[in-house]
């Protein structure tokens, strides 16, 4: 085997997963609110309570990927067809439920399809770099540069079908197409990896104090990025009065992580995984800082910041996870388990982002797309940089105090 066959084919899948994450996160609240009149309040409740039965779940889909490991490539037919489905009725049928509803079910599939091909991809990954020669940065580079160019794409989209008049519905359809193709391509990729079922699971990660730590680092690291996530686009329309800016600026902060995150694969085989993290977080609590400044007309210091804060998410995606699945495939070789605990915390900062964000907002007299108190301003402005720009902080001492030997 060559170390590089078969990486595109995961960069592809990569891209599928993360066209249906934009979604999730970005797009899917705003177009409700938009096209339906549903509040930020009641998507704030819906959310929450999608997000919790996510989190919980997520251990339990490790779990399921590890007991059907020998039937991975049928679970990951069946679970892309779900995605598909799901993504069809959130975007492109009208609801058969009051909104809200129809919303939270369409989430529900689409979350537990997501989180379960998400598991069963970075646990097939454990297993792909272990036959390249400990390739697990090498991979994560393919994987990640993938799926932050699926971001782009997904996020240019809306943009380039505005005058469909129906854009999501036809990212919908073109999101079916892409699922088809990719899983096509992965066809012959599944496996279980060789291991014996059972091997390492959930006592093994969790037993581990440097998975632990881990876990823990990749929990604080990823809330700013849920955080900002879910008031982007009403940080530029709102607090820096610039409508229509919002898809361009995606893209930017996009383009940039998709750009950088090869260049921090070739930082870390120098330098090590972990100094080159300590260098982009440096980079996102500068940025952060710098964003707090910021008011109407900034829209072009703004695209800095997007520059340069995309560069150091590029590096969160794809080092942090490189680490701990080389731990994994030390303590926990069939790595489903222990994937399914990543995919754990990292969502659990998104039902964080809201229940939290979001209310908080609409106590401050924030309304959407309207003149909102300059007292509604500054709070945008402290959830969208200043929370980010604390937890940013402690993640950096976290890893600073990390084992050096963990990469």
């Amino acid at each position: 085997m060559t170390r590089t066959e078969g990486l595109p084919r995961y960069a592809g899948f990569a891209a599928l997963l993360a066209a249906a994450g934009l979604p999730i996160y970005i797009h899917a609240p705003k177009f409700y609110v938009d096209s339906y009149s549903v509040t930020l309040a009641q998507l704030s409740l819906a959310l929450f309570a999608l997000r919790l039965i996510d989190v919980v779940q997520d251990p339990l889909l490790g779990r399921l990927a590890e007991a059907t490991r020998n039937r991975r490539g049928a679970m990951v037919l069946g679970a892309a067809i779900l995605m598909a489905v799901a993504m069809v009725a959130l975007f492109a049928v009208p609801p058969a439920l009051p909104p809200l509803w129809w919303f939270a079910l369409s989430l529900a599939a689409l979350f537990s399809a997501f989180s379960f091909l998400t598991i069963c991809f970075y646990a097939q990954g454990v297993a792909k770099a272990r036959a390249m020669g400990d390739g697990h940065v090498r991979l994560a580079a393919w994987r990640e540069t993938g799926g932050l160019l699926g971001v782009c794409l997904a996020a240019a989209l809306p943009a380039v079908l505005a005058g469909t008049g129906a854009p999501f519905a036809w990212y919908a359809a073109i999101f079916c197409v892409g699922v088809v193709l990719v899983v096509w391509l992965m066809r012959r990729e599944w496996s279980g990896g060789g291991e014996t079922p059972g091997t390492g699971g959930l006592r093994a990660v969790l037993g581990d104090a440097r998975a632990r730590r881990l876990l823990l680092l990749a929990l604080v690291n990823a809330t700013p990025v849920a955080v900002t996530s879910t008031l982007f686009l009403f940080f530029v329309s709102d607090r820096l009065q610039a409508p229509g800016w919002e898809g361009p600026l995606l893209l930017l902060f996009f383009l940039s992580a998709a750009g950088a995150a090869p260049l921090w694969g070739r930082a870390a085989e120098r330098v090590g995984a972990r100094r080159s993290l300590l260098w982009a977080m440096g980079l996102a609590i500068a940025t952060f800082a710098f964003a707090l400044t910021l008011g109407p007309g900034d829209a072009l210091p703004f695209a800095a910041i997007c520059v340069a804060s995309g560069a150091a998410v590029g590096a969160d995606l794809t080092l942090l996870p490189a680490l701990f699945a080389k731990r994994l495939s030390v303590i926990a070789p069939s790595a489903a388990d222990g994937f399914g605990l990543w995919s754990f915390v990292n969502k659990i900062t998104l039902a964080f982002a809201a229940i939290a964000l979001f209310p908080t907002l609409e106590a401050a007299g924030f309304v959407p797309g309207a003149a909102s108190p300059a007292a509604a301003m500054t709070v945008l402005t402290l959830l969208y940089a200043g929370v980010p720009l604390v937890l940013k902080s402690a993640a950096f001492l976290l890893l600073a105090r990390l084992d050096p030997e963990v990469g």
